[in-house]
């Protein structure tokens, strides 16, 4: 039998090239002649990068970068196995979980880390980027981007504008001959799922400025800001990026991207189905096996499982998922491509023992269920 493990990460216990390693452990105890093909997966969020340099043989480059708050932090961006192609996640560089909650103001916050990231890649001779833009602590619009690349945003007085989503309220003129020429010509594919506008009650400020420590006040100054800030763009560079979808992700880092840079936005988990080249394995398997942390009905929109079970349902694959938790509504993604679904839980636990022992769990769960598809293989005798 050959057997496609194509897993996304669980989040906080097992990256997803180990949870493919231990499902393949269970499936050898019933199995041990199996052909097992392992390809660690990810939606474009967290873990990407992870994944993708594990299931192409490349490498991670940490790099000291500037912060959300200004201050220097090790982040890190990945190179693919072709030696060309850089994945970041901008969460690494400028992400929410690197300001303690007590300093979150997105009126201050720059993305210009993750602008770092991009010269680091472009110095290491990367023509292509894939920036995941999911976690951020900013309301930037890019802006911080935009100027650790070269691009000047400049206020009335000809003088560079300071960090944060509240300076773009002054923005009067953007000059883009610095625009450094390696990151100029880099082919750019933005990971998002989000398709907020930038500006509006749908957009960047409103729906995502509050989590990161936006009082009420500050969303209407930060989505005015953005505002101008989109109309600068318009005016001087010909780009109207204020209703893109897509534009409002990570505090209007969507945006700023589709605006000074040769971006286009993909999907996230089309992105990695793209890159792990899944189609072709699923082509030659008997039986996909998927899984995450928590599968519930919203795993059906944009998760890496999901899209597993996509390309599986176009070569009539059998698709069956493993998850630390299965939520009761899980059972709208039998409608989707998922012909099974199982919890790892096997008795009452708690959260923190079921992460802790997932590694157990997973090869347990994935022997009885191999032992499962020998009793149907008798029963159809």
């Amino acid at each position: 039998m050959r057997i496609l493990i194509a897993p996304d990460k669980f989040k906080g216990s097992l990256t997803a090239r180990e949870v493919a390693a231990h499902i393949a452990t269970g499936i050898r105890r019933v199995l041990p002649q199996a052909h097992l093909i392992e390809v660690p997966m990810a939606d474009g969020g967290e873990g990407t990068v992870q994944s993708l340099v594990d299931a192409t043989g490349g490498e991670i480059v940490g790099v000291t970068v500037t912060g959300p708050l200004g201050e220097p932090v090790e982040a890190f961006f990945g190179i693919l196995g072709d030696g060309k192609t850089a994945v970041i996640e901008m969460a690494s560089a400028s992400g929410l979980v690197l300001v303690p909650p007590e300093k979150r103001n997105p009126m201050i916050t720059t993305t210009r880390g993750t602008g770092e990231l991009l010269l680091a890649a472009a110095a290491r001779g990367c023509s292509k980027a894939i920036v995941g833009i999911g976690g951020s602590a900013t309301n930037d619009g890019g802006a911080g981007l935009a100027q650790a690349v070269g691009i000047r945003l400049l206020d009335a007085d000809g003088q560079e504008l300071p960090p944060g989503g509240a300076a773009l309220a002054r923005l009067h003129a953007v000059d883009v001959s610095g625009l450094n020429p390696d990151v100029a010509n880099m082919e750019i594919v933005v990971a998002s799922d989000v398709t907020n506008p930038l500006c509006g009650p749908n957009g960047a400020s409103a729906v995502y400025g509050p989590q990161k420590g936006a009082t009420p006040q500050m969303v209407v100054e930060l989505d005015a800001a953005l505002e101008h800030y989109a109309d600068v763009i318009h005016r001087q560079l010909g780009k109207d990026v204020r209703d893109l979808p897509g534009a409002g992700a990570a505090g209007g880092l969507g945006a700023g991207l589709l605006a000074f840079l040769p971006a286009r936005m993909q999907r996230g988990v089309d992105i990695v189905l793209d890159v792990v080249e899944l189609d072709k394995h699923v082509r030659t398997v008997d039986l996909v096996i998927t899984g995450e942390g928590g599968i519930d009905s919203q795993t059906a929109f944009g998760k890496a499982p999901a899209g597993v079970a996509e390309v599986a349902v176009k070569y009539k694959k059998p698709v069956i998922a493993l998850a630390g938790s299965v939520a009761d509504d899980a059972r709208q993604l039998h409608d989707h491509g998922f012909d099974a679904i199982f919890s790892l839980v096997r008795r009452p636990m708690t959260l923190e023992e079921a992460m802790d022992n997932a590694a157990a769990l997973l090869e347990t769960a994935a022997e009885q269920i191999m032992r499962l598809l020998l009793v149907g293989a008798r029963l159809n005798q």
